[in-house]
């Protein structure tokens, strides 16, 4: 019965999201909206009451969504992306609202202020967006006295980048620049992310290329602590370059990999606007559906190549249970999104979960583990 409330519940709330809350905030430049919520989940987050109510709306749980993967333990696979929460403000909330855990950032060794506006786009027919923030956010400093001595609700991860700065261009300066993020940040949070994949950056993605990130990743384990290290990747690898990446962090300890970032093709054929028919500049990164295989044949051939010795996270195109759950057969544990809450609304996020459950048991699967990768050979 409970199952049925909860799916009646999702249901309205979707409907009016779609009939009459996103029309409105559609009418509205992205930015500005982006910026609403994130004030909106930081005062939510500061009072009890409020996130009890929050969670009585959006919250799912089922312990058969439970995992514990590199020594953490995550309520249910459903994550929220590095990018939303640029500056580490909302973690109070998350768990409210559904997500089993969350990835701040990306944080970079100096502030960023970003591009200029307009940088952060809707591409409506394409259910995506296009993100020219360039790493914008308030540097690993002040972010770090923002996390210190917090204590969290759910699993977090901490995402950082160089600096898009031109002082960083330079690989030895742009090694540095991790350095400094890293051993600022390193102690707080569940996990940190290196993030090496951003489309917006001063220099392009230079720790892409094997012998760049092997460096890094050197100058990384010379001060790392145990918490586990994952790694992004962008959507464009061809496979030669990803295979060359692979046998890199083979070597070095690295515990994860999210697949994927922003995709820099404009030539994608998910996208169905025309750049020049749109007045939306040639920059940036595009999310949401035009990433979604893109991601899932990533997942699928790392999971592969690998044996699944990694822990691969999911993170492009998801808006269903149907879209998380092809993932994480292709070989995903874990799946994050934004671009799918966007469109879709926010109680997408307890909506995917239970319909995870209903697609696991579809399959016979008792536990969301059982279904990690079975697609992958095929």
């Amino acid at each position: 019965m409970i199952e049925g409330l909860i799916k009646v519940r999702n249901l309205m709330i979707k409907g009016l999201y779609r009939a009459i809350v996103r029309p409105i905030l559609f009418r509205i430049d992205p930015e500005k909206i982006h910026d609403i919520f994130i004030k909106v989940g930081k005062t939510l987050g500061k009072v009890t009451i409020l996130k009890a109510i929050t969670a009585f709306f959006f919250q799912y749980r089922n312990e058969k969504l439970h995992q514990e993967l590199v020594g953490i333990k995550f309520e249910n696979p459903i994550g929220l992306a590095a990018g939303f929460d640029k500056n580490a403000e909302m973690t109070d909330l998350i768990r409210s609202v559904g997500f089993g855990h969350i990835e701040v950032g990306s944080i970079t060794g100096e502030p960023c202020k970003g591009n200029e506006k307009p940088r952060l786009w809707r591409l409506k027919k394409s259910k995506g967006l296009v993100v020219w923030y360039a790493l914008k956010n308030d540097g690993c400093k002040r972010i770090a006295k923002r996390l210190e001595g917090k204590k969290f609700n759910l699993p977090i991860g901490i995402s950082i980048a160089k600096t898009n700065s031109e002082a960083t261009v330079t690989k030895e300066e742009g090694i540095k620049d991790y350095l400094k993020a890293y051993r600022t940040l390193k102690d707080l949070g569940d996990y940190i992310t290196i993030n090496i994949s951003c489309p917006n950056a001063y220099g392009g993605q230079p720790f892409t290329n094997a012998k760049d990130l092997d460096q890094l990743l050197m100058r990384i384990n010379e001060i790392r602590n145990k918490k586990p290290i994952f790694i992004k990747m962008p959507p464009d690898l061809s496979h030669k370059d990803l295979d060359e990446v692979l046998d890199t962090i083979k070597y070095h300890r690295i515990d994860g990999i999210i697949c994927a970032n922003l995709t820099k093709d404009r030539k994608n054929k998910k996208i169905s606007e025309k750049v020049k028919d749109t007045g939306i500049p040639e920059v940036g990164g595009v999310s949401g559906q035009p990433v979604r295989e893109l991601s899932t044949e990533m997942i699928k051939y790392i999971y592969k190549k690998t044996n699944g010795k990694y822990v691969i996270v999911g993170c492009g195109g998801v808006f269903t249970a149907k879209d998380a759950y092809e993932k994480i057969r292709a070989g995903a544990t874990l799946i994050q999104l934004i671009t799918g809450m966007i469109y879709q609304g926010p109680q997408a996020i307890g909506e995917i979960n239970q319909g995870l459950l209903r697609l696991l048991e579809k399959d016979g699967f008792k536990r969301i583990s059982q279904a990690i990768g079975i697609d992958a050979n095929k």
